[in-house]
């Protein structure tokens, strides 16, 4: 769909490593073991995948999950002076490596458990290496503007740009939310904040079944033993299925009907991709969040499209000077996957060329290409990129602009999108006449603040 960099690091990183962000590793497994012993360092495991080949450009944020887990593993709670200054000195290393800033995501555990004073210390760090503080906020729903807010004064108290992931409002008694949060921003920025967001153009977000816990579930590790727990699991089902209060709740979100299960391991439960929770409660006779505790036990974890949005607000955030695009997707293969995924993996970009630009003319060409392109090359500090400039690495998407489009969906999502015809990066051609080249051109893009 015409992407030439891949931008990471949402909540978790492969490293930096040590043992609380890994466990133990398999003494067997002598991948993990060498990882384990070299990716220390944050930008190790993109110099490892540039010398590999990669055929785009790769960089990444520093996941602020993998910073709370590098000095207090799965606790919950505020870190004392010494584990603070751990995280400080993570931070600060990895921005000299090359991390654009950090990105938390603050409705995952033990992310989750990160306070705002913890944020701001940490924000500071990456502010004064140039780099950009980017939140999957606290709450997307009841919540969203008190998360917004908070948001907010970790900006204003570190001085560091701050970025939304993917702004919502999720949830259908919660859609009136999303005019006073775009009025949240535009106060802030109006008082010299620097608040941005991104967005996909989608109505269903896309994340894993244990996004319907609370956080507790999972502190200490404890996970696994909490979902078998005959007297911990009432506590469970209850929460799970009552109004959530101070935490996420997508199945709650979704409901039942609009929650989706795309990702299953076992063989055995590949009958239920593509079916709704609702679906599975019918099949096993059981509520709802008793099936999802038996599920998770079963998988471990499952990856689910959950339905929460407006197509209405979709429209709205799509036209705000202030949004850049992004797809929230890992990469597929289509030629070799299998089951079921939210079809922005395969289409964001077609999609709001084809149908938010020529069809429904909700925003202009050359406005959604600044959204796709310089808008976030600038924001996160990648020079000389993202623009058709003399002296820019040339990283180009030549596309037919009448018959680009999306050709994936929810029910068949491994389809790939059509319109794009060559793709160039670094100068080079990774597709031509619409087919991949095999080139490898890729390169690790490092943040402003690498070698300071």
């Amino acid at each position: 769909m015409g992407v030439t960099t891949e931008l990471m690091g949402e909540s978790n990183t492969p490293a930096p490593r040590n043992r609380s962000v890994t466990g133990a590793v398999d003494p067997a497994d002598t991948t993990e073991v060498r990882r384990a012993r070299e990716w220390r360092r944050f930008g190790a495991w993109l110099e490892e995948m540039e010398a590999g080949g990669v055929a785009v450009n790769v960089g990444s944020f520093l996941g602020g999950t993998t910073v709370r887990r590098y000095a207090m593993g799965m606790r919950e709670g505020r870190p004392t002076g010494a584990e603070l200054d751990t995280m400080l000195a993570v931070t600060r290393r990895a921005m000299e490596d090359g991390a654009l800033g950090v990105a938390t995501a603050l409705i995952y555990p033990p992310g989750a458990y990160a306070g705002t004073d913890e944020l701001a210390s940490i924000a500071g760090v990456v502010a004064r290496h140039g780099g950009v503080y980017i939140s999957h906020i606290r709450s997307e729903s009841s919540g969203l503007l008190e998360a917004l807010g908070e948001a907010i004064e970790i900006g204003r108290r570190s001085r560091a740009p701050v970025e939304i992931y993917h702004l919502k409002a999720a949830g259908v008694d919660h859609w009136r939310l999303q005019p006073r949060a775009v009025g949240l921003i535009e106060r802030a920025r109006q008082e010299g904040i620097d608040v941005q967001a991104a967005m996909y153009p989608y109505t269903a977000a896309s994340t894993s079944l244990q996004a319907c816990l609370p956080p507790w579930a999972s502190a200490d590790g404890l996970l696994s033993q909490n979902l078998r727990d005959p007297t911990v699991r009432p506590r469970l089902v209850a929460e799970m299925m009552a109004p959530p209060e101070g935490w996420e709740n997508w199945c709650a979100l979704s409901t039942p009907e609009g929650a989706m299960m795309v990702g299953l391991s076992r063989s055995y439960n590949q009958r239920l991709v593509g079916k709704t929770l609702a679906d599975l409660a019918e099949m096993t006779g059981k509520p709802w969040a008793e099936a999802v505790l038996d599920l998770l036990v079963d998988e471990g974890n499952v990856g689910m499209v959950y339905f929460a949005m407006s197509e209405a607000n979709v429209r709205t955030l799509l036209a705000q000077p202030w949004m850049k695009f992004g797809s929230d997707s890992g990469v597929w293969d289509p030629d070799v996957a299998t089951g079921m995924t939210h079809p922005r993996g395969y289409g964001t970009y077609t999609r709001i060329l084809g149908t938010y630009v020529r069809e429904e003319g909700v925003l202009t060409l050359e406005d959604a290409i600044r959204k796709m392109t310089w808008a976030v090359a600038d924001r996160v500090g990648l020079r000389e990129r993202g623009l058709i400039r003399e002296g820019f690495f040339a990283d180009l998407v030549v596309f037919d602009p009448e018959t680009i489009a999306e050709r994936a969906s929810f029910t068949d999502p491994h389809r790939l999108s059509e319109g794009v015809v060559h793709l160039f990066v670094n100068g080079q051609g990774v597709i031509r006449e619409g087919r991949e080249t095999g080139a490898r051109p890729g390169r690790f893009l490092r943040g402003p603040g690498a070698g300071g």
